[in-house]
């Protein structure tokens, strides 16, 4: 096999490979705004909001965050609360954060320009080699092989690669497969050909392996009975589960709102209160007792208003909101910002997607 590998792209094979891929990628690409401009801080922005998210939602989400922020000095000047509202509902809240970080260090120490130097670049906040990659490729035209998932799925199957992709090893010798595939001079198209390959041919599940048009170098579509048994990863462990539930505490014509800290999970967020339930105590009974151990004010919990469930990365949700109403106390010792805001001001705030969710269906049933 090792013989095979070696033969099957020899100088004029990689040749035919990078001009099959090109020619393709010029005839097939999908229409995405970020690909219609060099700006290192537009492409810098798609990459980041396209980490571990789809396209499609990503296609509103930047034209969208790029008009309210048109450019590094827009971004790093404004209120982090005001990113984050921009942000709502395409997760991942810490690229929100970096983003916020890294524009203002760009305004501080680079005088508002990207930094072309790579080394620089990745000391950024929330920049790591692949996004380096991209931007130096695609934005600055130079040589860097960029490698996200797609081309890791891509190069497992071109070269037949049977180990655990997690290995250090495997990893060392995907980066040296791919930057031995490089098209140098023209990396920036190479790279997001090798992409969108990935991302539309060959997919992690039923590849097209027949209109792929590097089939003919593939190793796993020639040898495979089923390509898509590859890349090799360890089986996914089961998510562990939360059931929590939450206060919609009214008082008078406002609504109580939290804000989340601005590090870890969800960090600067608003949320209705409430926490993470333990044992068998009545849902009602634990929003109580929360409320008033948390705030230092006493609750009636009335009746519930809907059940959400939702998935992040490594756990998932089972959020349940209650109307309750505020009887009495202060909350002097919370160490946490919150506010009592009139519904209609809600949509004002930026939340986590399973409070927004129970935002819709306070309006909705407002409107019955």
């Amino acid at each position: 096999m090792e013989g095979r590998r070696r033969t099957l792209l020899d100088e004029d094979r990689q040749n035919n490979f990078r001009e099959s891929l090109i020619k393709w990628y010029y005839i097939n690409q999908r229409y995405m705004p970020w690909r219609n401009t060099d700006d290192p801080y537009a492409i810098w922005i798609s990459e980041i909001m396209l980490q571990q998210t789809r396209v499609q939602q990503v296609y509103t989400y930047y034209k969208n965050f790029i008009t309210q922020f048109p450019s590094v000095e827009a971004l790093g000047r404004a209120p982090l609360e005001k990113v984050l509202k921009a942000w709502e509902g395409l997760g991942y809240y810490a690229r929100a954060r970096n983003i916020h970080k890294t524009a203002n260090q760009i305004l501080t120490i680079y005088d508002g320009n990207f930094p072309d130097d790579p080394k620089l670049i990745t000391k950024l906040p929330g920049i790591g080699e692949y996004t380096t990659a991209a931007i130096m490729s695609i934005a600055f035209g130079k040589d860097f092989a960029a490698i996200d998932g797609n081309v890791i799925r891509l190069l497992s199957r071109l070269f037949l690669i049977n180990e655990d992709i997690a290995n250090t090893q495997t990893k060392k010798t995907i980066v040296t497969l791919a930057n031995l595939l490089l098209y140098k001079g023209r990396a920036g198209d190479f790279n997001q050909a090798m992409m969108e390959l990935g991302a539309t041919v060959c997919t992690p599940r039923k590849p097209l392996c027949n209109t792929c048009p590097v089939k003919k170098h593939c190793l796993a579509q020639d040898l495979l009975q089923d390509p898509s048994i590859l890349p090799i990863k360890k089986p996914v462990k089961q998510k562990p589960h939360q059931i929590i539930v939450v206060g919609i505490i009214r008082k008078n014509d406002k609504v109580l709102i939290v804000r989340r800290p601005t590090d870890g999970l969800l960090g600067g967020l608003w949320e209705f209160p409430g926490g993470v339930t333990k044992g068998n105590i009545k849902k009602e009974n634990f929003l109580r007792n929360e409320i008033n151990q948390t705030l230092e004010i006493d609750i009636r919990v009335d009746k519930s208003l809907a059940t959400i469930k939702h998935a992040y990365t490594h756990f998932k949700i089972t959020l349940q909101g209650f109307y309750s109403t505020y009887l009495g106390g202060k909350t002097q010792s919370y160490k946490n910002e919150y506010r009592w805001v009139r519904l209609e001001a809600l949509k004002d705030y930026p939340f986590p997607r399973a409070h927004t969710r129970l935002i819709d269906a306070i309006m909705n049933q407002s409107k019955e």
